[in-house]
């Protein structure tokens, strides 16, 4: 049975290891959900977060052709009850979808969200949440008129510490010793 998980792999900063990783899925005519990629708590190691929806003997297979690759230090994955994790959406409205009143503003509240940056034209509002309450806020918000819509891919860390933090370390210790 098909379920969504969560990859999150550690890697040296490479010239084309993005698209190796990318290769792997496109091969196995698989879609990626969502990516980020950013530096990691370490200096030097990267961390590529993947959301895909497959079986798990599938994400088993994708993990070990993954850590195959040079330059991959670690590679693991979560289902979503293992971690936590968000995404960010940013909404370019326009200022007179303002000027009817408080609605736009209460709306705003309601959802957790911040307006970020006021212009005589439009107004950008930032949420941060699951991608069911981003993509809400902008169902709530068409009615007014969205000018621009952006949401970055997911960003997560497990619940659980011991296997990537001691992972890490040990990763850590390696790299102060060369």
């Amino acid at each position: 049975m098909k379920k969504e998980y969560t990859l999150t792999i550690f890697t040296e900063n490479k010239i084309g290891l993005l698209h190796r990783i990318t290769v792997i899925f496109t091969r196995r005519k698989l879609n990626i959900e969502s990516l980020n990629t950013s530096e990691s708590e370490i200096r030097g190691i990267y961390r590529f977060t993947i959301v895909v929806t497959v079986t798990e003997s599938m994400v088993q297979t994708l993990v070990k052709q993954i850590e195959k690759q040079i330059g991959i230090l670690k590679a693991f994955y979560h289902t979503l009850e293992e971690i936590v994790y968000q995404e960010i959406a940013l909404y370019k409205v326009p200022t007179h979808a303002f000027a009817d009143g408080n609605e736009v503003e209460k709306l705003i509240r309601n959802h957790n969200a911040r307006i970020l940056r006021i212009e005589p034209e439009y107004i950008i509002v930032e949420k941060t949440g699951h991608k069911e309450e981003t993509q809400q806020l902008f169902r709530d918000l068409e009615q007014f008129g969205i000018l621009q819509f952006a949401r970055s891919g997911r960003i997560a860390l497990t619940k659980q510490i011991k296997e990537i933090t001691a992972y890490l370390k040990e990763l850590e210790m390696q790299q102060d010793e060369t």
